[in-house]
């Protein structure tokens, strides 16, 4: 859990970018540069396109042992260009011989923190934060970092305190701080308080369908299905048309034992996704109400699935005239290469008196566990034949 948002604060990490000294359009052709200088100028034009591999290249052609290279300055760019190739390691190592060299801009070390956080080495990760000085990291992904590594770190308290602030200065951001203050109580074990807090976080406005969705989830994981539960129902208020949140929240009561209002809501999600209609069916089945299962199986458009589904149904509904009656659709779909299908399909035969039908099926399996409740069948079969009135 102290992980959850590693990767997305490492994907969506807003930093500024060193300034560029010349333009794109005013850069000379590689083949005509003799001038360290220019081998750099040349490199930024292609880190601020996105070249990366391009810049690496150019400098790559750089001299580093010249007396006039700016070596503070070539360590920068090839830090830039190692960190957005995600060679987080390499990375580190430029941006530190780039301030060793005397770089001074304060950005460098807001890069630096970047790399070091994306290894989880979270002490340095917050001392570069310290030395870009609280003037360069009045940002917001840099609040959400600086959080991050102290939860990572186990400061609880000073990550509540740094998201409690980011939520004062980025009122505009403020969803995302109080977002990962919920999940910092779940990972504390203070899911009464988690609960309360995403109730909160909903009522006010701040928290989206998919907030919800990943706080119930949170809460799910740790088996507090009960606050899961009271968060996935408030969000689905107002949005009963978000197929994930039905989704979740029918997970959590699959997971109280409640299979029914599993099934209930499962149901209404499949009218906005028809695709969940089969597990709609199928938790209803569960459920025992049958009826209710074979109803939803209709509106299944997946027809192996459908099928596969409905021959269950109509054993279990003791419907065996029906579920022999599937024969050619089963065949026409191709499930009968399936052994399970097969004996089910056998056995519908068999109560329904065709004993014929039912052993030209058995004669097909070969799996050994199949095979054997073949035999079984097969004698039962042949009491049936000798003494009718027990099988009526």
């Amino acid at each position: 859990m102290r992980a959850l948002f590693l990767s997305f604060l490492l994907a969506t990490l807003a930093l500024p970018t060193v300034g560029w000294s010349q333009d794109a359009s005013e850069s000379p052709a590689p083949e005509d540069i003799d001038e360290p200088v220019e081998f750099l100028s040349l490199a930024a034009v292609l880190i601020g396109d996105g070249n990366y591999q391009r810049a690496r290249n150019i400098l790559a052609r750089v001299d580093t042992a010249a007396e006039d290279v700016d070596l503070a300055r070539y360590h920068t760019l090839a830090g830039l260009v190692a960190l957005n190739l995600d060679e987080l390691p390499l990375a580190a190592t430029e941006f530190e011989d780039a301030l060793a060299a005397g770089q001074d801009q304060p950005v460098v070390w807001l890069y630096l923190a970047q790399a070091y956080f994306g290894q989880q080495l979270y002490d340095k990760t917050l001392n570069a934060l310290d030395n870009a000085g609280p003037e360069n990291t009045r940002v917001p992904s840099v609040f959400l970092m600086r959080a991050q590594a102290h939860w990572q770190l186990q400061n609880y308290a000073e990550a509540w305190r740094v998201l409690g602030e980011g939520r004062e200065t980025f009122p505009d951001r403020a969803g995302d701080f109080a977002r990962r203050q919920v999940f910092l109580l779940v990972d504390q074990g203070l899911y009464q308080e988690a609960a309360d807090q995403g109730l909160q976080f909903l009522e006010g406005g701040l928290a989206s369908s998919d907030d919800a969705v990943a706080i119930g989830n949170a809460l799910r994981e740790t088996g507090q299905y009960q606050q899961a539960a009271v968060i996935l129902e408030k969000a689905r208020l107002s949005a009963p048309d978000n197929v994930m949140l039905g989704k979740v929240l029918s997970h959590v009561y699959l997971d109280q034992g409640r299979e029914l209002a599993a099934a209930d809501v499962m149901r209404t999600t499949a009218l906005y996704d028809n695709s969940l209609a089969s597990d709609a069916a199928e938790l209803y089945k569960r459920a025992g109400w049958l009826i209710q299962a074979l109803s939803l199986n209709a509106q299944i458009i997946d027809q192996p699935k459908k099928l596969k589904q409905r021959l269950a149904i109509f054993l279990e509904l003791n419907r065996f005239e029906q579920a022999a009656g599937m024969e050619q659709d089963l065949a026409r779909v191709g499930l009968l290469g399936d052994e399970d299908i097969r004996y089910a399909l056998a056995y519908a035969l068999f109560k329904s008196g065709d004993f014929e039908r039912a052993e030209q099926h058995l004669q097909q399996l070969t799996r050994s566990d199949l095979f054997r409740r073949a035999v079984e069948l097969r004698r039962a079969m042949e009491q049936c034949a000798e003494s009718p009135w027990m099988c009526g």
